[in-house]
């Protein structure tokens, strides 16, 4: 048995990420990052951003909860630049594992890693395919990938991507994302810092307006929803914005949605919905739905990735992807039972507080680490 002074060790984790604004990895990253803090370990983020983008909100929340954060300004194609700072501060701290997030980290920051011959795991927060662009980066993803010490998959499907990508399946770990265990705001104080005053039950949505979110499978449904009541809240950006709100206009549904933008810590705020609409295309395993569960707020969900892991009929309605007249029946159904529809939030909150903590989440990351270090010779 590993005597106890080094099974309590505090580790030197390097986590690497080139985030967005707002979204399911930078979520992740924020919650491994600061548990991880938390437990008193020595833990790095590093951010490639572009030039004058300025601090991700990523950056800003893990510093303000105790990780020490680099931001690297660099062009989108500096790759050998990001590679030799990377491997600067991998030397320079003595960092002992390195927790790469997305394709860009996982090729640079693996190579550094590899470099400096410290074990590296990787994350693949999920697929969305699309572009030859968008196909390309997932082929760098998953090829540097077999590179890595561990691959931790989000749901049963990127564990066979993996598979079938090559990774080795010893190196293939399942950890479902968990809740942050953020309390979620009260309904009325969630609605008012929205500016919702709506007078029929609430559809919410929430995520990036493209393709791979499905937010026009959710625009076609709603105007097929007949005889109910309902008024409907987007919350996000993205590039289909504007050919969407179109499309509402054309089914007539003008005035009816809502269009917020971003909104900060969305998560926050989730109470304000009736019912949460997901209705992606592709998915691994989405943080909305763990924040609406929070919040006790049934989902209307496409029933891809890991959603049908999360909520079953008892917590929620599952619906097929790419199925708008599916999705305005169970919306349908919803709208017209409001005592199901509370049973089935209340059912969802219990079920994550069961099974997606995330005491045992930082658990299986922390084992997973000590692990690779322990085999390493440096646990």
């Amino acid at each position: 048995m590993e005597p106890h002074s080094r099974r309590d060790q505090p580790l030197r984790i390097l986590h690497l990420a080139a985030p967005g604004t707002v979204g399911g990895l930078e979520s992740v990253v924020l919650a491994l990052t600061r548990g991880l803090a938390d437990r008193r370990h020595a833990v790095w983020l590093a951010c490639t951003v572009l030039p004058g983008a300025g601090e991700p909100p990523l950056a800003r929340k893990a510093r303000d909860a105790g990780v020490t954060v680099v931001t690297l300004a660099l062009p989108g194609r500096a790759y050998l630049a990001e590679y030799r700072a990377l491997a600067r501060l991998i030397a320079t701290q003595g960092i002992g594992l390195v927790h790469t997030h997305g394709y860009r980290s996982d090729v640079v920051g693996g190579l550094a890693a590899r470099r400096a011959g410290v074990p590296r795991v990787t994350t693949a927060h999920g697929f969305i395919g699309g572009t030859w662009r968008g196909r390309l980066y997932e082929w760098l993803q998953l090829r540097s990938a077999r590179g890595a010490a561990a691959a931790v998959a989000v749901s049963r499907p990127i564990v066979e991507r993996y598979f079938a990508a090559g990774v080795a399946r010893d190196r293939i770990h399942l950890i479902p994302n968990a809740w942050s265990g953020e309390a979620p705001a009260e309904r009325e104080a969630a609605r008012r810092a929205l500016g919702l005053e709506p007078s029929a039950p609430l559809l919410g949505w929430v995520g990036r307006l493209s393709g791979e979110k499905g937010p026009d499978v959710f625009v076609e449904a709603l105007g097929l929803i007949r005889g109910a009541a309902w008024d409907a809240a987007v919350i996000g950006e993205g590039p289909a914005r504007g050919p969407l709100q179109a499309r509402a206009r054309a089914l007539g549904l003008e005035g009816r949605i809502r269009w917020l933008g971003a909104v900060p810590e969305a998560g926050r705020v989730m109470a304000a919905f009736d019912v949460l609409v997901l209705s992606s295309r592709t998915e691994g395993t989405p943080m909305v739905l763990l924040e609406a569960m929070a919040a006790s707020v049934p989902t209307v969900a496409s029933s891809v990735g890991g959603v049908p892991d999360i909520i079953s009929e008892r917590e929620g309605w599952l619906v097929p992807p790419d199925a708008p007249g599916r999705l305005a029946e169970a919306l349908g159904a919803a709208l017209g039972d409001p005592g199901e529809v509370r049973a089935r939030g209340m059912a969802g909150r219990e079920r994550l507080l069961q099974e997606r903590g995330p005491d045992s989440w930082l658990d299986r990351h922390e084992a997973l680490y000590r692990s690779l270090l322990s085999h390493d010779g440096r646990g």
